[in-house]
């Protein structure tokens, strides 16, 4: 197994690379993929967005493989913000002016470019597994290779691409019919999300750097009215992708399934998650827990 912290990182871009470069090669050269590809050329949205799906699905199929590999199933972690990058530059060649292209890309990259960022300072290499992977896969080798496959990677993936589907109708436009404003304010709204991640985490991490706060709660700056501010940032983030998508005007009511679907993937299974091995490794946790909002930044209960 590959240990060295600069090592892992390098040989999980590569996987990467090679992953992305695969999955098109699949999706261009596999024969029943040419009506797509045909109708895809016609402007037929639907057909755009099954050929990302299925080039998405392809690359985590193929890191999935790396994953068993390797043994260690973080390295799936970047795929969550780096994978949306070639998506999102490939709608914007069907968006026909700067200003629409800029403020639809800006704030995705930059919340790709600041995950990925996270993941690098964060991650120590192959010889370090999420605990969350850990537990999930507690359990025999069928039954943990299922959930690997589904739980950990599959369905992620398919909950990432259907958050993104909103921007497709981008395709489907004029852009006289897109509203600026609503743009504007959407583009505005999603980079302050990705702020408030940002600065969420850094606050956690300079809280953990000091060794005098080990096994302690951080409860305090935004930490004090959520206990989850990052995913605060994170569902506020899929929501703007949502607002970006309404501001083309061609958005049916279902999609706002969208960046809820995304809520409660936060909801019912990562803040659980969190809060559950918090609790085990932190004695004033339930204190913490009891008072403090578990998502919205509210005052703490008295």
């Amino acid at each position: 197994m590959i240990k060295n912290k600069f090592y892992s990182q390098l040989a999980c871009i590569l996987i990467y690379v090679f992953s992305f470069w695969l999955s098109y090669f699949l999706l261009i050269n596999l024969s029943w993929t040419t009506n797509l590809l045909q109708k895809q050329l016609s402007g037929d949205i639907n057909a755009i967005w099954l050929l990302i799906l299925i080039w998405h699905v392809y690359a985590t199929i193929i890191v999935y493989i790396f994953s068993v590999i390797l043994n260690n199933s973080s390295l799936y972690d970047p795929f969550w913000s780096v994978a949306p990058v070639p998506i999102v530059i490939f709608l914007s060649m069907g968006m026909d002016t700067l200003d629409i292209k800029f403020l639809v890309l800006f704030p995705i990259c930059f919340w790709a470019l600041r995950l990925t960022r996270n993941w690098l300072i964060s991650w120590q290499g192959f010889s370090h597994e999420d605990f969350r992977y850990i537990d999930l896969k507690n359990t025999n080798r069928f039954k943990a290779e299922i959930t690997n496959f589904f739980g950990i990677h599959l369905i992620p993936t398919l909950i990432v691409n259907f958050g993104l589907f909103p921007l497709v109708y981008f395709v489907d436009y004029s852009s006289s019919s897109v509203s600026m404003p609503l743009l504007y304010a959407a583009s505005l709204f999603t980079m302050l999300a990705v702020i408030l991640e940002t600065v969420s985490d850094e606050q956690m991490r300079n809280f953990r750097s000091n060794p005098a706060n080990k096994g302690k709660t951080m409860k305090y700056k935004l930490w004090k009215y959520s206990r989850h501010p990052n995913y605060l940032g994170e569902v506020l983030f899929w929501y703007g992708i949502y607002f970006m998508g309404l501001s083309t005007g061609l958005l049916p009511i279902w999609t706002l399934l969208c960046p809820t679907v995304m809520l409660a993937l936060f909801i019912f299974i990562s803040i659980p998650m969190m809060d559950n091995r918090s609790l085990k490794n932190r004695p004033n946790y339930k204190e913490y827990m009891d008072k403090t909002s578990s998502l919205l930044l509210l005052p703490p209960k008295r």
